[in-house]
């Protein structure tokens, strides 16, 4: 796999070590039991898979190597590259501006940039309508372009399965950067829906086996699919695509359950197959993650931006099971509390908490746009507050003298 030239402070002496080691042992993925880390009080338990994917590292090479090759020039982001504050922040004290907040409204008027600005798209890609708006007043949209390949990829298939016919059906977050830029893409050349959950795939269901009306439909839908979509035509052969940081296995599921109704009630062929598109890191990090289910800890918890979908369906997994706290960086960790993110209410809540009654497995996980660095940076955190000695160095040559002797 390609290696990725990213700034120096996003890389790890401790996580990044032992997810090289991972990799070292084990080349061919086969083994996804988790990392157990002994402190001599409690362990630290980290899935196979977390962090930094394949999109996100090359994203960060792109928008900084566009920072060092035009000093002088205005650089702009058309909005956050990735969700993580830390990544977002150190571009902003660059001096790269952001045109769009992460649900599309402006920053920056289109009337302040000229041909000479450099604009970088973010991982999530865009639309075809911001790229001709861009390309009208001169601006390269090619060049830093830090789209991820398995986002365009998505774009691929829709626009494949589009030409012949069929409707793209696009499970996302309706105002999510990366669903925006794919219903703009798929729509191109096919009817396209946007749908949340299976609750709006039973919708969909419940319009082709006749048990909602068009009038009801349409109103569910009103501002979630193509222009003058007609459900009565548009269903009767679909593919389903996704945004690429849902829950693989929700995706799957849509998809088996929207293929059955179509199929009875259309034929065979009303169903486009497009398992392939799904992202391999996001299956990846999710099904490690899903290991940890099987360790017995009571305590799990999950790093990355409040805003990043992908690290919350990491947290919602492992919810399942643990207490889960979705925290952005170390700062949200105290002697007696810790501040979170609700995964009901969406809101930032702190729990009286005291770390250091934790027995067994702390599990410690990151999402894909998460640098090592600020994992690090919470695992010293709890050991401050637990008052356990920090000794990455001594733990990594201990856990890997066991490894070797298995």
């Amino acid at each position: 796999m390609k290696k990725f030239e990213i700034p120096q402070h996003f890389r790890s002496s401790f996580t990044g070590k032992i997810k090289q080691l991972r990799r070292t042992m084990d080349p061919r993925k086969k083994d996804w039991t988790p990392t157990n880390i002994p402190t001599g009080k409690f362990s630290f338990v980290f899935p196979r898979h977390m962090g930094f994917c394949y999109g996100v590292e090359n994203a960060i090479e792109i928008a900084y190597k566009a920072i060092h090759e035009n000093p002088g020039k205005r650089i702009f982001l058309l909005g956050e590259m990735i969700h993580n504050p830390a990544v977002n922040e150190d571009l902003l004290s660059m001096g790269v501006r952001f045109i769009m907040d992460t649900e599309g409204r402006r920053l920056v008027d289109w009337g302040e940039l000229n041909a000479a600005d450099i604009v970088i798209t973010p991982a999530f890609g865009t639309t075809l309508e911001i790229a001709a708006e861009l390309e009208k007043l001169g601006v390269d949209v090619k060049k830093y372009n830090t789209t991820c390949p398995f986002v365009e990829k998505v774009w691929k298939r829709s626009h494949e399965i589009g030409e012949v016919g069929y409707t793209i059906v696009i499970h996302g977050k309706y105002k999510h950067e990366e669903t925006r830029a794919t219903f703009s893409h798929a729509q191109r050349n096919a009817k396209s829906v946007i749908i949340r959950d299976m609750k709006e795939a039973q919708w969909i269901a419940d319009f082709v086996e006749g048990r909602m009306e068009q009038e009801q439909f349409l109103k569910n839908f009103a501002g979630k699919c193509s222009e003058n979509f007609d459900p009565n035509v548009d269903f009767q052969r679909i593919g389903v695509v996704n945004q690429t940081t849902m829950l693989a296995s929700e995706t799957e599921e849509i998809a088996a359950y929207l293929k059955q109704v179509v199929q009875a009630r259309f034929g065979a062929d009303a169903f486009a197959d497009t398992r392939d598109t799904l992202c391999y890191a996001t299956n990846e990090n999710q099904m490690a993650v899903m290991e940890l289910l099987q360790v017995p800890a009571e305590l799990s918890i999950v790093i990355g931006g409040h805003k990043s979908s992908n690290t919350f369906q990491l947290a919602t997994i492992l919810n399942t099971k643990m207490k889960t706290y979705f925290i952005e960086d170390a700062s949200a960790i105290a002697e007696k509390s810790i501040r979170y993110l609700d995964l009901k209410s969406m809101e930032i809540k702190t729990d009286i908490f005291d770390l250091t009654a934790s027995q067994g497995s702390i599990c410690v996980v990151s999402g894909a746009s998460c640098p090592d660095t600020i994992v690090d940076e919470v695992v010293s955190k709890i050991c401050e507050v637990t008052h356990t000695a920090y000794q990455p160095d001594l733990w990594l040559e201990e856990w890997s003298n066991n490894m070797e002797n298995k």
